[in-house]
């Protein structure tokens, strides 16, 4: 069964994005392969915010990448380059973890994070903490959230910007 990884970048106090939904703060360390990260992959989930405050321009570009935005407002007759996700959101979950294939990049966001944790759906959370405090934006984990067990499993300080890379497993995943 293929992986769900929500893999993101995060302040020091906690926050995916700032106050506007802007993601400038986050650095690129020249160290880190964003290649093989990328490489990975081959499904990238989105939650609807993430997708309009990035047009999915965050996004690496490869072919034969699928991207499947959740969203309860967004028109799937809008969109020819992404599938829109509503309602039956868990059935397409299910469906895509079942799918041969390379692992599914949970990129953000928060609230999309916490729907599919709290229903045992990722596998890893790998985080990039990048050295600054934003005071306030939108939180790695959306409120209200339940308690997640985690065990680390990798780790990496890169020097030159003083990010620090977390992989953790999700310990108690009910898939």
């Amino acid at each position: 069964m293929r992986k769900i990884c929500y893999n993101c970048a995060v302040s020091l106090d906690g926050y995916i994005a700032g106050t506007g939904g802007e993601f400038d703060w986050i650095t690129m360390d020249p160290e880190i392969d964003f290649q093989a990260i990328s490489a990975r992959f081959d499904t990238y989930l989105l939650g609807r915010r993430t997708f309009e405050v990035t047009g999915g321009q965050g996004l690496p570009a490869s072919s034969g990448v699928r991207t499947f935005v959740f969203s309860r407002t967004l028109r799937q007759c809008d969109y020819s380059n992404v599938t829109i996700v509503g309602d039956n959101w868990k059935e397409v979950i299910q469906s895509l973890r079942k799918e041969s294939g390379k692992d599914i990049w949970l990129f953000g966001g928060g609230s999309l994070f916490r729907s599919l944790a709290q229903e045992g759906l990722v596998d890893t959370v790998e985080v990039a903490i990048i050295p600054i405090l934003l005071g306030g934006g939108v939180p790695l984990v959306a409120e209200p959230a339940s308690r997640i067990a985690l065990a680390l499993t990798e780790h990496r300080i890169f020097e030159r910007t003083g990010t620090v890379s977390l992989v953790y497993e999700v310990k108690d995943s009910r898939h």
